[in-house]
């Protein structure tokens, strides 16, 4: 499925967990510190440089070189999410309609107003090919990596829809299945099984 940004809250709605996606659009890279600034602006009625509203927001923390008066993306390879748990939950509150994409999933309800998309880890060039340009950098101050880019992609992808607006998880699901065929070989019960998987 190919989605197109400003995303619209119907287009969120029907994507359902398993969906490939390619993204065509605008792109709005953030890290840590970036999902911190954000939300210290948000929090504190700041208006943003930025359109959160509709927009993808891609976990990723670029590498980037000036060429002349214009930046190449040379590699844009995705960073583990779950550490914009915190920031991302608060952030949903301010937001109405947004898409995320990372790697690894998030632990965030984002039921009737977010999709997770999971991108493969280790794409970083094949990732930079679907750059067309960049359309805008903000915060570097933050450093390269941390700072906040505005990419312009054509079918950015394959990206996996790993959670949906409806509470469909990837992730739980193949946690669910490993923990019932484990319990199947190993021939234990179900909390057996479960106090394996915690320890």
């Amino acid at each position: 499925m190919d989605i197109r940004t400003p995303v619209r809250r119907e287009d969120i709605l029907k994507l359902k967990v398993g969906d490939v996606v390619y993204i065509t659009g605008t792109v709005i890279t953030a890290r840590d510190r970036a999902h911190a600034r954000i939300l210290e602006y948000l929090i504190n009625g700041r208006r943003l440089p930025f359109e959160l509203n509709g927009s993808v927001i891609y976990h990723c923390g670029p590498l980037v070189a000036r060429m002349g008066e214009e930046w190449k993306v040379l590699s844009a390879g995705p960073t583990t999410s779950a550490r914009m748990n915190h920031y991302l939950q608060t952030l949903l509150e301010f937001v109405n309609c947004v898409v995320v994409v990372g790697k690894g999933g998030v632990d965030v309800d984002m039921r009737g107003k977010c999709v997770y998309l999971a991108y493969t880890g280790g794409c970083g060039a094949l990732a930079a090919e679907s750059v067309k340009r960049v359309l805008g950098v903000h915060w570097l101050d933050l450093g390269i990596p941390e700072a906040v880019w505005i990419f312009e992609v054509e079918r950015f992808g394959p990206c996996i829809v790993a959670i949906d607006a409806h509470g469909g998880n990837i992730y739980r699901e193949v946690r669910e299945k490993a923990e019932r065929i484990f319990r199947e070989i190993a021939g234990e019960s179900p909390d057996q099984s479960s106090r394996q998987f915690q320890t």
